[in-house]
This record gives structure tokens, C-alpha cells and sequence, in this order.
């Protein structure tokens, strides 16, 4: 089976590696509009070969998108005439404006998904093994998609040790915005915020492993992001109107030293390991 993945970085980068352990079911096809790209994904044997142009890619069996999700609505335009048993499957981060975006003709063909899953970095330097294994794969409105193309999918994330959850692409989108969303934001917020207070030398002498862990994913691609924050924009600034309201309930507790009520709280947030 030829499987065409559209952006070699992080996530297609990371698919690519976790396909090629399967070389006698897979053969992996890489396409990135940037060559150093496609260099390095050679280089790292993220791939088996670079695709000698876009229509090659059209001709895979199965085409996966991991690029930002503007360029995937963009991209869905350029595969109206994708043979009807190809199977397209992306990989994008908001899912209800993509799959209002994917053209009527090829409906069926695609499998719309989310891997919950990815770190701060980017670029195929950024591809690690055993990305997908054990982590949650959502696959959004499966009622829209052929059974064909749904088997062929779902096929791939067993062989990649993914965890298969459903969901509607619009429930996605609000569960995405609290639980992913929203907390790039804080995480661009904390490191701005110290930023403009704090000189890079306190920063370095002072950060201990809280900053580190709460400012890291503000190391996340700002052009990925703007993206993201653009299509889910009425969930995130819903989720960033909560997450505001607990910080100004904890700074009333501590403006009126209600220490009880706050220990309250915090014992409260405790519960969120309870369940992870």
C-alpha cells in the first residue's frame, strides 16, 4: 500500500517512521513544499522517497495530511479528482471547518482525525518513534466517510498502536479547545508575561522545573498555532473565559487572605490526576 504524507515534520515525520516498520505492507511517500524538508526526511529515513511532484501524491492509495490546518483546507481543493477508492485521511488539530471545507465529490474518500498526541518541536528533526503507540486517535463524524476508506484507516491506526476514539467533529472542537487549545494560550501568556517582567539572566539563574514544564509548549510553531486559534476561535475564547474566571477567583482568595478557601481550591484541581 503507497502512502502519500503531505508535511514531514513533527507528525508526518513521526508516521512515516512508525509505517516503515511495516515494510512489507507500506511503502512511505513523502511530499513537503519546503526541500530542506524533504532532504532531511530522507536523510532520517522518515520516508522511503520524495514524491516528484503533487500529482504523484495523488496517485498513493492513501494520502495523509499533516500540514497546518489552513493549508489543509487548501490542500482538500487539490484532491476533487482523487480516485474514488483512495483514501484520505489529515491529521489536523480543529476538525469543524475542516470537514465543512472538504469538497462534496470526495466526501467519502476522507477520514477525518486527530492524534492526540506531539510535542513542542517541529520539522522533520522533530519526528520521534513510538509517537502514535497507546496515545488517543479521535476520528470525527465516521458516518460521512465510506466503509472502505474507514476500514483502511482504521487499519493504519492499529498498525501504529493508536487508541480509536469517536466523536463529532464539533464536540471535538470544544473538548480540543479546554484540553489542548487553551492551554497553548496560558503557555504563550506565561512566557510573554515573564518575558516583559523578568531579564534574561534572572530567568536562566531562577526558572526550576514548574516554569519549564508550564512555558514549554509556548516553544510550539507560532504559524501552526495562529492557525489552529483561528478555525476553533469561538471554543478557545469560550475555554480562555473560564480559565480566567478560576484566576480571578484565585486572586480574590489571596487579596482577602481567605487561605482556607483556597487551599480549598487547589485541593479541588488535585482531583484532575485522580482521573489522568
Amino acid at each position: 500500500m503507497r502512502i502519500g504524507i503531505v508535511g514531514l515534520g513533527l507528525m508526518g515525520g513521526s508516521l512515516g517512521l512508525a509505517l516503515k516498520k511495516i515494510p512489507q505492507k507500506y511503502k512511505v511517500i513523502g511530499y513537503d513544499h519546503n526541500k530542506k524538508h524533504q532532504e532531511d526526511a530522507v536523510d532520517l529515513k522518515l520516508v522511503d522517497r520524495i514524491a516528484n511532484d503533487f500529482f504523484e501524491i495523488k496517485t498513493c492509495d492513501v494520502i495523509v495530511l499533516t500540514i497546518p490546518v489552513d493549508a489543509i483546507i487548501k490542500t482538500t481543493q487539490k484532491l476533487k479528482d482523487v480516485p474514488t477508492e483512495c483514501t484520505i485521511i489529515d491529521f489536523g488539530s480543529s476538525k469543524e471547518k475542516i470537514d465543512n471545507a472538504i469538497p462534496k465529490q470526495i466526501r467519502q474518500n476522507f477520514v477525518t482525525a486527530h492524534p492526540m498526541t506531539g510535542t513542542e518541536k517541529f520539522g522533520p528533526t522533530a519526528a520521534i518513534e513510538g509517537l502514535y503507540e497507546h496515545k488517543v486517535m479521535v476520528v470525527c463524524n465516521q458516518e460521512k466517510s465510506a466503509d472502505r476508506h474507514n476500514t483502511i484507516a482504521l487499519e493504519i491506526f492499529s498498525d501504529i498502536d493508536a487508541k480509536v476514539v469517536f466523536m463529532g467533529a464539533k464536540e471535538h472542537d470544544k473538548h480540543a479547545a479546554f484540553i489542548s487549545h487553551m492551554p497553548h494560550a496560558v503557555s504563550y501568556a506565561i512566557a510573554n508575561s515573564v518575558m516583559k517582567q523578568e531579564n534574561p539572566e534572572s530567568i536562566i539563574a531562577l526558572a526550576g522545573g514548574g516554569f519549564k514544564s508550564m512555558s514549554r509548549i509556548a516553544k510550539s510553531s507560532p504559524n501552526m498555532w495562529e492557525d489552529i486559534f483561528r478555525q476553533n476561535k469561538e471554543n478557545l475564547l469560550q475555554s480562555i473565559k473560564v480559565f480566567n474566571k478560576e484566576m480571578q477567583i484565585c486572586q480574590e482568595f489571596i487579596e482577602k487572605e481567605e487561605w482556607e478557601k483556597l487551599h480549598l481550591w487547589m485541593a479541588e484541581a488535585n482531583k484532575l490526576h485522580d482521573i489522568l
